[in-house]
C-alpha cells in the first residue's frame, strides 16, 4: 500500500481546519499543515490533531502550495485548502487508490457550498481539480492567483469517483471580502503584463460574465443563489478591469 500525505494551506482559518483535519484521518498517514502566521484559533485547533504543523510567510497561494507539497514525506500527495473537505465517497476512491494506483495524478469534481446551499451551476459545478497526484510527476504553478498543480507531459491523469466538498463563503461579507482581495491581485497582474482596458470594454466584460454565469451555464437552476453568484461575478469582473484602470492613471489599490 502506498503511503499517502495530505498537506493543507491556512491563515485563519478557525472555522474551517477541523473539519478539514477530520475529514482525511482515515485516509492519510501523515497529515502537514502549512499555516501563514495565523493570529486566530487555526494552530490551536490544529494541535488538538496528529498533524505536523508549520509557519511559513505568505508568498502567494501557488508557492505556498508547492512549499507545503515539499514538506511532505510520502510522494503521494492530497493538497487541499482549509475550507475543503473529501466527501465519503471521494475518501473510498482515495483508499482504493492507495492500495492499488493506476495513474500518476487524479481529478475530482469540487461542489462549493456557498451562504448555505450546494450550488450545481453557475460554472461552480463540477469545477474539476487535480489534488491528488505523484509529487515526482509535476508540479505547483507559482502564480498568486488560480492555481493549479501540472503535471509532466506524459504523466497519466484518471478521474475520481466523490465530491471534494468547498465551504466557501459563509456570508456575502465573505464573498465581497474575497472579491477585492482577488481583484486587487488580478489587476496588480495585468498591470505588470502592460494590459491596459477603456470603460466600454469594462461594461462589455461585466455583461459578458453575468450573461455567461446566469444563462450559459445556468445559475438560473440555483435560483436566488444562482442569481447573486451571477451579479457578484459581474461584480468582480469590473473591480478587477476598475482596479487595472485606477494603476494605469497612478492609483493605488
Amino acid at each position: 500500500m502506498q503511503p499517502l500525505s495530505v498537506v493543507i494551506i491556512t491563515f485563519n482559518e478557525e472555522r474551517n481546519i477541523a473539519r478539514c483535519i477530520q475529514s482525511v484521518v482515515d485516509i492519510a498517514d501523515e497529515i502537514v499543515v502549512v499555516d501563514s502566521y495565523s493570529t486566530d484559533r487555526t494552530q490551536s485547533i490544529c494541535e488538538q490533531f496528529d498533524v505536523r504543523f508549520i509557519q511559513h510567510k505568505w508568498p502567494g497561494y501557488g508557492a505556498q502550495k508547492h512549499y507545503a507539497v515539499l514538506q511532505a514525506s510520502h510522494n503521494l500527495i492530497l493538497s487541499l485548502d482549509a475550507d475543503e473537505a473529501p466527501s465519503q465517497q471521494l475518501c473510498d476512491s482515495i483508499k482504493a487508490i492507495k492500495h492499488t494506483r493506476d495513474a500518476d495524478g487524479y481529478t475530482m469534481n469540487r461542489r462549493t457550498n456557498y451562504c448555505g446551499k450546494w450550488i450545481n451551476h453557475c460554472g461552480w459545478y463540477p469545477d474539476r481539480k487535480l489534488r491528488l497526484f505523484d509529487r515526482l510527476k509535476g508540479q505547483w504553478q507559482i502564480v498568486a492567483i488560480h492555481e493549479k498543480f501540472e503535471m509532466e507531459k506524459g504523466a497519466l491523469v484518471k478521474h475520481l469517483n466523490g465530491d471534494l466538498l468547498h465551504y466557501s463563503y459563509y456570508t456575502s461579507k465573505d464573498h465581497y471580502k474575497q472579491i477585492e482581495n482577488f481583484s486587487k491581485i488580478a489587476a496588480a497582474e495585468l498591470y505588470q503584463s502592460k494590459k491596459y482596458v477603456r470603460l466600454p470594454f469594462i461594461y462589455l466584460k461585466v455583461a459578458a460574465q453575468f450573461l455567461k454565469t446566469w444563462l450559459l451555464r445556468k445559475g438560473f437552476l440555483d435560483g436566488r443563489m444562482g442569481w447573486l453568484i451571477a451579479k457578484r461575478s459581474a461584480y468582480a469582473t469590473y473591480r478587477k478591469y476598475i482596479l487595472l484602470k485606477n494603476l494605469h492613471e497612478g492609483k493605488k489599490l
